[in-house]
């Protein structure tokens, strides 16, 4: 597709784009700043997969189907929005850095390079983790500037990161990396949105707003964009799937983010939920129990996934199906370690630690 095309075709944009480039921020003006946020984009991504997977996998089998699956729709598009992040980032020459022990989080933990307004949790299926759900994808306000270090919002972030490409690519071309490092839209599957293959300004661009308007929908509505989920002909937003739960009832295609959701009943059952340790760690069972070694199994696992994701976006894209494959085992893992008793009433879980 030519450049004036995808331009042309561009589906969402964020709040401020085409006009003049924006002062009065914590601007980005050097390439190594430029890698560098994206990197963090990279982690800020990442680090919203396991406290989505935790709570999904606490919900009981055969219950809240309507929930898991709006949380597992969003869980295989975080994992999109890592990937569109390692492109952009392969495209202007970085390395993107993921199978290594500061990229995983230490929950509960803060969203990297934010404000610091609220902490992420690893939580079962609760109103109390839909809550946080809603804090990590809400929509920026209108006049929000953008903001590379202390965003209130993940719009406001990736808007900053706009703003850089934007700034830069003024002062000559930065779109220098080996474009046989990206991974192209034929080699994702299982999410809504397109996988998009970044190589100049429009591309990047285009692969931003994808990730920006998956979460907090598009253009001040409920929707991220036009394309579909396990066949469903309208999507919306992270946010507002969300609030669906939360509020326990739909979204009609004619509701605002303003209205909130009029439609039906959506079906929760809060008590349909494996009672388990929320922010566990191996280091609350004994060396050599095999609880212990249930934890670790699942870990070494998670990190095998993080080691085969690492490789893809390095130069070995026929890997991401092996990833894919191997964040299905996982559910697999956790479902053996919530039969696991750890007295008063409570059971073990996933801590999605690092380990060698």
């Amino acid at each position: 597709m030519e450049t004036n095309q995808l331009i042309s075709g561009i589906r969402h944009r964020l709040m401020r784009s085409g006009e003049p480039t924006l002062t009065g921020f914590n601007q980005i003006t050097t390439i190594k700043s430029l890698r560098e946020h994206l990197q963090v984009a990279i982690e800020l991504e990442h680090s919203t997969i396991p406290p989505y997977l935790f709570a999904l996998y606490s919900i009981r089998e055969n219950t809240n189907d309507a929930s898991a699956r709006a949380i597992k729709g969003v869980v295989m598009e975080e994992m999109l929005h890592m990937i569109l992040a390692c492109n952009i980032l392969n495209a202007i020459g970085g390395k993107p850095a993921i199978s290594h022990r500061d990229f995983v989080p230490k929950y509960p933990t803060y969203l990297p390079h934010s404000n610091e307004a609220f902490k992420v949790s690893l939580q079962k299926f609760s109103r109390p983790a839909v809550d946080t759900f809603l804090k990590i994808e809400k929509p920026g306000g209108k006049d929000a500037r953008p903001e590379p270090d202390h965003y209130a919002s993940i719009g406001q972030f990736y808007e900053a990161i706009v703003d850089g490409l934007k700034r830069l690519a003024a002062q000559g071309n930065i779109f220098t990396g080996d474009r046989s490092r990206q991974i192209r839209p034929e080699q994702f599957y299982g999410g809504g949105g397109g996988l998009i293959e970044v190589y100049d300004q429009a591309t990047a661009e285009e692969a931003i707003f994808e990730i920006v308007g998956q979460g907090e929908g598009i253009d001040g509505t409920i929707e991220d964009n036009n394309h579909k989920l396990f066949g469903e002909d309208v999507e919306y937003a992270h946010y507002f799937r969300f609030n669906e739960i939360y509020k326990e009832q739909y979204y009609k295609p004619t509701d605002t983010p303003k209205s909130g959701p009029t439609g039906d009943k959506f079906p929760v059952d809060w008590n349909q939920v494996h009672n388990v340790k929320e922010n566990i760690k191996m280091s609350d069972f004994k060396e050599g129990t095999e609880e212990r070694k249930m934890m670790h199994q699942f870990n070494k696992r998670y990190c095998d996934m993080l080691r085969v994701i690492h490789e893809t976006v390095n130069g070995k894209r026929e890997k991401l199906e092996e990833a894919v494959m191997i964040m299905y085992q996982l559910k697999y893992l956790a479902q053996g370690l919530m039969n696991v008793p750890m007295g008063n009433g409570l059971y073990a879980a996933p801590s999605f630690e690092y380990v060698e």
